[in-house]
């Protein structure tokens, strides 16, 4: 299998929210480092996995959207706890959905919240 991986880096902000945990129930931000896996059986007519300069675009894109903001604010965190699972699947989810390469069978984000703390969310294609 292959896999492909890039990374960005950006940071934004949030407040914990539904139980008592100290500073981070307060606006604080994060310096998110953001790494995209996708994996695959075969290679393309090109002999790539997937067009990385595609990748890139669509990566940079999300990062765009949420680089410098509240994430308590944003529509998709409506309802929810922004934690770092909740955005790792959040980020996995709309991910997948921009990049259509019919030969993926996976798509992973690891999303660090800082130098210690990581999670990841993987959808099987």
């Amino acid at each position: 299998m292959y896999t492909l991986a890039v990374r960005r880096d950006f940071i934004a902000r949030h407040a914990l929210i539904g139980g008592d945990w100290g500073s981070e129930n307060f606006p604080n931000s994060h310096h998110y480092v953001l790494e995209l896996q996708l994996s695959g059986d075969s290679l393309d007519q090109h002999g790539y996995l997937v067009d990385i300069l595609e990748v890139e675009k669509q990566l940079d894109d999300s990062v765009a959207h949420y680089k410098e903001q509240m994430l308590n604010d944003l529509p998709e965190f409506a309802g929810l706890n922004p934690s770092i699972e909740h955005f790792s699947r959040i980020l996995c989810i709309a991910l997948n959905e921009k990049i259509p390469a019919p030969n993926l069978t996976k798509i992973k984000v690891v999303l660090w919240e800082n130098e210690i703390a990581w999670v990841s969310y993987k959808i099987n294609r």
